[in-house]
């Protein structure tokens, strides 16, 4: 197996001698190999600078390697790490409160929460507390195409995209879709065996595609009135990421559950699930559960982003700074529109401009962004970039588009 893309070798075949990569070849060949980061900034094994306008999607919110949440990882991690769910410990129960408080400044209400390891858990634990409180008979979730709400086979059946369904049927059943922004169509999805209603705000993979205020609110009324649950899954534009804590606060709606991960961890893998208190309580002991739900090493975590969060106060920070990124991008001869909300932005090339081709090239100059389909860029900065990494992305972004 040739792994030319590596810049040192990472192993090394120890019968034959040969390089070889030793990991299951899912994500494809990496384009480079990092060694450390700062900030806005990563540095390659071979020394090159990039300015991370991606983030690890929309993860390090806070930056690479930020002191507050680094120092918080290493005191925990020198005090206790891990125990078994048959005890709690302080620092995921503080953690909990806090999301909790988040969650009811956001107008959700009062909830509890159930802590894992990624997005897709926070959606698969989604997945659970839907058939539960819909009751045997009356388990279909219905979500929109486009959606994307993890890789786990429960979360890939939740997401909205057949063609990556294709090679893993037969599915789980039990899902339905519907276009995105059309009450109509998510109508003539509803019966009586449907438990539940999944959207995100913006659907991030699907695209860079913000909800409607007015849909989301027409999506909420309509649950209300069929006794469906409403869901939404907000693992990539939690967190101050759309210039609110959580993107549904912008429709001004009153979600049943939310899911949660991304940014809240700044890089520690973490999830959540949020539940209104009535909603939450059909889940009982037994109902499910994790071995690293709630450690204290990933909730410390979870802690110093929120706190840190607050006090520089983030969602002013993604309205600021994403307002400066669009404006510059729409100056930009070869974007003919930018879309998304705070620092989740995608910027819709014109006509003809591959936006794979335009990603590579970015990349060469030392920017990291994604093509998130053929024609949109997808730029997700951490909310602590500054003004002159922005201008220095948007130059780059000029002389390639050029």
């Amino acid at each position: 197996m040739s792994h030319q893309f590596l810049e040192t070798p990472i192993a090394q075949d120890a019968n034959q001698g040969n390089d070889y990569c030793p990991f299951i070849p899912v994500f494809g060949a990496p384009a480079e190999m990092f060694d450390r980061g700062e900030g806005t900034q990563l540095w390659s094994v071979g020394g090159k600078r990039y300015l991370d306008f991606l983030s690890g999607i929309a993860v390090v919110s806070l930056g690479h390697a930020n002191p507050v949440v680094a120092q918080a990882i290493s005191d925990q991690a020198n005090k206790l790490v891990h125990v078994s769910n048959f005890f709690a410990n302080t620092v995921a129960t503080q953690a909990a409160v806090d999301i909790s408080q988040l969650m009811t400044d956001a107008g959700a209400g009062d909830g509890q929460v159930f802590f894992c390891n990624s997005g897709a858990e926070a959606n698969e634990a989604a997945i659970k507390l839907a058939r539960k409180f819909g009751g045997r008979g009356r388990h279909v979730m219905v979500t929109a195409y486009g959606s994307f709400h993890g890789r786990t086979l429960g979360a890939l059946a939740l997401t909205g995209q057949p063609a990556k369904h294709e090679v893993f049927q037969p599915m789980p059943e039990g899902f339905r879709y519907c276009e995105f922004g059309d009450i109509a169509s998510l109508e003539a999805q509803l019966d009586d065996t449907v438990s539940a209603v999944m959207l995100e705000s913006i659907q991030g993979e699907g695209g860079v595609i913000p909800a409607d205020a007015t849909y989301l609110q027409a999506v909420q009324r309509l649950c209300n009135e069929r006794g469906i649950l409403f869901i939404i899954d907000e693992v990539q534009t939690g967190f101050c990421r759309t210039g609110k804590w959580f993107g549904f606060e912008h429709a001004g709606v009153r979600p049943d559950a939310v899911t949660m991960a991304k940014g809240m961890g700044n890089g520690m893998p973490v999830g959540a699930l949020w539940a209104r208190r009535d909603i939450a309580s059909v889940l009982q002991p037994g109902d499910h559960g994790s071995t690293y739900s709630g450690t204290a090493l990933a909730t410390s975590a979870v802690r110093a982003v929120i706190s840190e969060m607050k006090r520089m106060g983030a969602s002013d920070l993604a309205v600021k700074q994403g307002a400066r990124l669009t404006a510059g991008l729409l100056q930009i001869k070869g974007i003919a529109s930018v879309r998304g909300s705070g620092l989740l932005l995608g910027a819709q090339l014109a006509d003809g401009i591959v936006a794979g081709d335009v990603y590579k090239l970015l990349l060469e100059k030392g920017l990291i962004v994604n093509a998130v389909n053929a024609s949109t860029l997808r730029f997700a900065p951490p909310l602590t970039v500054s003004d002159s990494e922005i201008d220095e992305a948007l130059s780059m972004v000029a002389e390639v588009l050029q």
